[in-house]
């Protein structure tokens, strides 16, 4: 139990900021592109009440950590997007959807300057380095789980968007069943062989972002 306690209060703000930073960038980018659909509803908010879905914010993350699932992954409330709406909605569909992930990347880099800028002050703070190691972590989670390629993840909305229009619109209509396909690579471990490579290579972009300022700092 104190285990589980002490794992919770490390992540607890990490995935806060992961899940309602994500949502409000699909929400910015959909008001850039001319949908105001979630802008109307209030989700381009950094609130976090407003992103959390009971389920697949907290009872998946919890339900996977006792099942010693190596990735703990989640979503938060889908936000509305009314692609139609966009000026150029095959095109900018891609847009909306990347941002997401790509709020994730860069918070993913701000906890990594941070756990530097702690060990290069000699921070005895565990607690804080061990919250940034979680923030990175999360923030490559969430990045790498996204980009799957099946519909209605943002991998899916890309991959919708590159597509010719007529194998868009048969591909689209995996996005009923998109959730369950998740699922069931998860249980049959085949998600890992998407995530590890992913959250390797973004974790590879970051270090090379950051190498300037690690080698000023050691």
């Amino acid at each position: 139990m104190n285990d589980l306690i002490q794992t919770f209060s490390v992540y607890a703000l990490p995935i806060v900021f992961a899940i309602t930073l994500h949502e409000a960038a699909h929400a910015y980018a959909a008001k850039y592109f001319g949908d105001n659909t979630a802008y109307a509803q209030g989700r381009m908010s950094l609130n976090p009440i407003k992103h959390i879905d009971p389920i697949g914010t907290l009872l998946i993350p919890i339900a996977l950590y006792f099942a010693g699932s190596p990735f703990l992954f989640g979503y938060a409330k889908p936000v509305p997007v009314v692609f139609g709406n966009l000026r150029n909605p095959k095109k900018q569909m891609a847009f909306v959807a990347f941002a997401g992930p790509l709020a994730n990347l860069v918070m993913a880099l701000g906890w990594m300057l941070l756990g530097i800028f702690l060990a290069a002050i000699g921070s005895q703070e565990e607690f804080l380095m061990r919250m940034a190691q979680a923030g990175v972590l999360t923030n490559l989670v969430i990045f790498a789980f996204n980009l799957f390629p099946v519909p209605p993840l943002d991998g899916g909305r890309i991959v919708t968007s590159m597509l010719p229009n007529r194998y868009a619109y048969k591909f689209a209509k995996l996005e009923p069943y998109g959730f369950f396909i998740v699922i069931g690579l998860v249980i049959l471990k085949v998600l890992h062989y998407w995530m590890v490579p992913v959250m390797a290579a973004a974790g590879k972009l970051l270090q090379m972002l950051v190498f300037p300022l690690t080698f000023l700092l050691t």
